[in-house]
């Protein structure tokens, strides 16, 4: 009996989750239910994959509103109404000018149902009925409606659960019209009697009415939507070339024609490899799959776009060959059943990185070549603090107690009523959807149009994108497409074409050569040394550490590396066991002899999610589906479900029957659980190390060029300012930008860097672009004069520019620059200058002089870029005397010293104990990293206080040749005043000319 249920992606609407709404029908006597959300579909697909668990059948539809004006309620007969439904709805949501009429569109297979007002004219179609509500049942007595019964059937709509669902609901119409609750107007508000009756208390509501029962009844029955979340079949397009067959033989020749590319010295074992996949990935009905990924990639070496196909994908020979990926499966021996096998329903992941400048053509190509095609959505969901603070205005809270209640430092008792009521309702919405967003990567090219699944919004990206995410998308066999954006690549190719600018007498990089560079003896040292600032994935400090404890110089090591970082194998405990297997061998030997015999390669530890299906399968007995099951449980992308919890029943009861001693199966459990959301499949960490060679590479032959790039694609791990910092420990001398030789990003020329425009903060780009055009035209500024002669500028950028020195070539004082401009430009707004026959002489006012320091550079640059050019510790109040050096330490093990650092980066994490405690890292005067140890005690006591320079005291650890303070206390050191706006004696007349020309110097 009801036609009108809003679950809680009725966004800032309902409040009811999708699962609790079919469990409250269940409970209230409901057999069938509509699920009619206001303007949108996105909980449509989850209603229908639930709705068998609580034995009813589910009927889709949306409530058409604008704002809370509710204009019809549509109900799809069948898939094609549904679709009919969404394609009607994806207008609305394409276009927001739009608003939803007073009457419906005339749709195919489609019921609608208008609220009924009294008195209001309606001329209904066959299709059509009028919604009465209970409160509506006097008025109609007295309607003519009342004669035409036929029409008429049950509108109770279900927006809230009960009388503190209500007060959500205001609470949420209150966050959606950003206003006071106490301000909320009733007009804004659905009716506090929008919940669900169980089912025989809203039939006596209707017993003088049994025509509207019946008639609800008939249009329930006749609404039959089915979707297959049983066993999907892939809904993917199903080809690209033509038939499935034509698409199989493309495939074929794709992948044989690879084989004298990739492998020139092949044999049988390849042969055979590529025969097995082939015919798995037939029957699994993968062909189209890999033909879109290879046909997307085509495009993108046609443009010469760099990219990295990972994911469990890489661990196919046939990606390989069709250069998806750059991982040779056969040298790394990956696992084929982690990659595909028959029990698998789902295809193998292909995350497509690009560099972030390459990335949108890429998915333009995409929905120009593919006709169905949509971005997928994610469900962006009210977090505690954005909560808090949404409510806190709500209740009409000052900020700082906002600021109070989202640190969640405080006292329950102690706070007053409305903070209290803040807090309450802040733990019920918390995890509500608040909007929708869009998925990093994930493209979804369809078979069928969209629509038959769902509407799609518009969101600024300008492309349809669903209101389904990707858990459902798989659901219903829809696999996506992963296209992502990295920096990492854009790094590395924009390096190679500044280096052939700085260079041109060197030959051509072949950045693909990656069989060469896992020889290479300069990157072997940069790996062991852990010198990989700057390189893709294997900067971080954790990285760093990591790689000078396993003495990593090897591509497998660093493959190995990269998964071992992982949180999963750190949280197990193994990573420190797996450092001491790698280093000791002798250690190997205290590994359960079946689990060394399944990962000898990781020493019996497992590493990546392979070892997670090895170990289900073949510790455990389980078969390859169930071993699949539990590898995508633990992969985060598989939601919790009762199949997986039988699963792990099922590896407790196989490796009891088998003997195997419990404390063993627990710990095996236990490390195998702590994989949950954090494994790599070995395939990816092996195309992740692809790129890091890549980028050590360049790091080795051209540290500076490789540095320039690495500053304009805005770092990696680290801020700018540590990119600057390392380019001048590899010799390069840093200048701050300057109008003749400066672009709008960093340019070298030797050994000498101009950093960019772009990294002028407030400097706006219209005004870079006069600069670089006029410069390009007419050739460099000859002086000031000169430079706002031909460029149109306003006071407060020319400042800028002056600040920071971009005219040093004048040899002329800042100072003085800045009497000169505020002289000679208006304050009014900036004009293109007219161009004139003679140049009308500029006049020239006798300016004091007026010297600036270096310290008052240093703070200029401070304020402009972020950062001084000049070492930090000279701008200490107090010059420092400590002689102790980063490098000094290894020779002070165990040993407590005071040592000073300028504070590059902290890492917060947990104890045992949920206690937070810090990992530092600082720069040395000379500038070596010193890596510090804060725990909880040294942590409250001695928090860090923001950037600067410490003096660190603590103890000396070294583990695995890595070397680390201790930290038992720490003082953040003063820095000079600022020279700026220290007070200055100026002389009268000086000070008399500025107050005068009301100008600040």
């Amino acid at each position: 009996m009801y036609l009108n249920c809003h679950s809680y992606f009725s966004l800032r609407y309902g409040t009811i989750e999708p699962e609790q709404l079919l469990a409250i029908a269940s409970k209230n006597g409901v057999q069938t239910l509509a699920l009619t959300d206001i303007n949108t579909t996105a909980a449509c697909l989850e209603f229908m994959r639930l709705s068998s668990n609580y034995d009813i059948k589910p009927v889709l539809g949306v409530d058409f509103r604008n704002g809370v004006q509710q204009q019809f309620v549509l109900l799809a007969k069948n898939n094609n109404g549904f679709q009919n439904i969404n394609a009607y709805l994806s207008d609305f949501l394409h276009n927001y000018e739009l608003k939803i009429p007073e009457t419906a569109p005339e749709l195919e297979d489609v019921f609608v149902i208008y609220p009924y007002v009294h008195k209001k004219e309606y001329h209904l179609k066959e299709n059509e009925f009028l919604g009465i509500r209970p409160q509506d049942l006097n008025h109609l007595k007295f309607s003519k409606w009342n004669i035409f019964r036929s029409k008429l059937v049950v509108l109770q709509t279900v927006s809230f659960q009960d009388k503190k669902d209500f007060n959500i609901h205001r609470l949420l119409r209150a966050i959606d019209n950003n206003t006071l609750l106490s301000k909320l107007p009733k007009s804004e508000e659905g009716k506090e009697t929008d919940c669900m009756l169980p089912y025989q208390e809203l039939c006596n509501l209707y017993q003088e009415f049994p025509e509207f029962l019946k008639n609800t009844s008939r249009i329930l029955e006749n609404c039959n939507v089915r979707f297959d979340f049983e066993k999907p079949t892939p809904k993917n397009q199903k080809s690209l070339v033509g038939t499935e067959e034509e698409d199989f033989q493309k495939l074929e020749k794709l992948a044989y024609d690879g084989v004298a590319y990739r492998y020139p010295d092949y044999d049988e074992k390849v042969f055979s490899r590529i025969e097995k996949e082939l015919s798995i990935i037939k029957k699994q009905g993968f062909v189209s799959y890999f033909l879109i990924n290879w046909k997307i990639l085509e495009y993108a070496r046609s443009k010469g776009y760099f990219y990295v196909g990972r994911g469990s994908g890489a661990n196919s020979i046939v990606a390989y060959l069709l250069r998806i990926t750059d991982v040779d499966p056969i040298e790394l021996d990956l696992y084929f059943e982690r990659f595909i096998n028959v029990f698998r329903q789902n295809p193998p992941d292909f995350d497509i990185d690009f560099s972030w400048k390459d990335r949108d053509d890429i998915t333009d190509f995409i929905f120009k070549t593919f006709k169905n095609t949509a971005l997928l959505t994610v469900y962006n969901t009210f977090k505690f603090r954005a909560a808090v603070r949404e409510l806190g205005k709500v209740f009409g809270l000052p900020k700082s107690e906002m600021d109070v209640l989202t640190t969640g430092k405080y006292n329950l008792n102690q706070l007053d009523k409305l903070s209290r009521l803040v807090i309450k309702y802040s733990t019920y919405i918390q995890g509500f959807p608040n909007y929708l967003g869009i998925h990093a990567g994930g493209i979804i090219i369809s078979e069928r149009p969209i629509h038959y699944y769902g509407a799609t919004f518009l969101p600024p990206k300008n492309y349809p994108t669903t209101q389904f995410d990707m858990h459902l998308a798989e659901d219903i066999g829809l696999y996506k497409f992963d296209i992502l954006s990295q920096r990492g690549l854009g790094k590395i190719k924009e390096a190679t074409e500044i280096v052939a600018y700085n260079h041109p007498q060197e030959p051509p990089i072949d950045i693909h050569d990656i069989k060469r560079f896992k020889e290479d003896k300069k990157i072997k040292h940069l790996l062991r040394n852990a010198k990989a600032i700057g390189c893709f994935y294997v900067e971080s400090p954790a990285m760093r550490m990591l790689m000078k404890k396993l003495q990593v110089d090897d591509y497998l090591g660093l493959v190995a590396a990269s998964s071992v970082i992982r949180p999963g194998v750190a949280k197990s405990g193994m990573m420190r066991e797996y450092i001491q297997r790698y280093r000791h061998p002798e250690r190997r030997n205290e590994a359960h002899p079946k689990l060394l015999e399944i990962m000898p390669e990781t020493y019996g530890v497992m590493v990546y999610q392979e070892d997670v299906i090895k170990v289900a399968h073949y510790f455990a007995k389980l078969d390859l589906g169930e071993a699949d099951m539990m590898r995508r449980g633990m992969s985060g992308k598989f939601r919790s479900r009762e199949e997986f919890n039988k699963v792990k029943q099922k590896f407790f009861d196989n490796c009891k029957k088998d003997g195997k001693p419990y404390e063993l199966v627990v710990d095996v459990w236990r490390q195998t659980e702590s994989f949950a959301g954090y494994a790599f499949a070995k395939g990816h960490s092996a195309s992740y190390a692809v790129e890091s060679y890549q980028s050590l590479f360049l790091k080795a032959y051209f540290p500076l060029e490789y540095m320039v790039a690495t500053i304009n694609n805005f770092g990696g791990f680290y801020s700018t300012e540590l990119y600057v910092h390392e380019a001048r420990m590899h010799e390069g001398i840093i200048e701050p930008p300057c109008v003749n030789t400066s672009f709008t990003q960093t340019v070298i020329h030797g050994k000498t860097i101009y950093l960019g425009f772009m990294f002028l903060q407030s400097f706006e780009s219209k005004v870079m672009e006069r600069i670089l055009d006029e410069r390009s035209k007419n050739g460099s500024f000859q002086s000031l004069d000169d430079f706002l002669e031909r460029v149109p500028i306003s006071i407060e950028q020319i400042s800028i520019l002056i600040k920071i020195n971009a005219f040093r070539f004048t040899n002329t004082h800042k100072r003085e620059l800045l009497w000169e401009a505020h002289l000679k430009i208006s304050k009014h707004q900036v004009q293109e200058q007219e161009i004139t026959l003679f140049r009308a002489e500029r006049v020239n006012f006798k300016t004091p002089e007026l010297p600036s320091t270096a310290l008052e550079n240093a703070f200029d640059e401070i304020e402009l870029l972020g950062f001084p050019l000049c070492n930090p510790f000279e701008l200490l109040k107090k010059t420092s005397t400590n002689p102790l050096r980063a490098r000094h330490l290894e020779s002070l093990k165990g040993k407590i010293v005071t040592i000073e650092g300028y504070l590059v980066t902290t890492k917060d994490t947990k104890t045992s104990r949920g206690e937070l405690m810090h990992f530092g890292n600082f720069l040395d005067r000379d500038g070596d990293f010193v890596d510090t140890v804060h725990f909880p005690p040294v942590v409250e006591q001695f928090p860090f206080r923001g950037k600067g320079i410490y003096s660190i005291t603590g103890k000396v650890m070294i583990e695995f040749d890595c070397v680390s303070v201790e930290v038992i206390s720490m003082e953040h050191l003063a820095m000079i005043e600022d020279p700026r706006y220290a007070e200055q004696q100026m002389s009268s007349s000086n000070k008399s000319v500025a107050e005068n020309l009301n100008i600040h110097v």
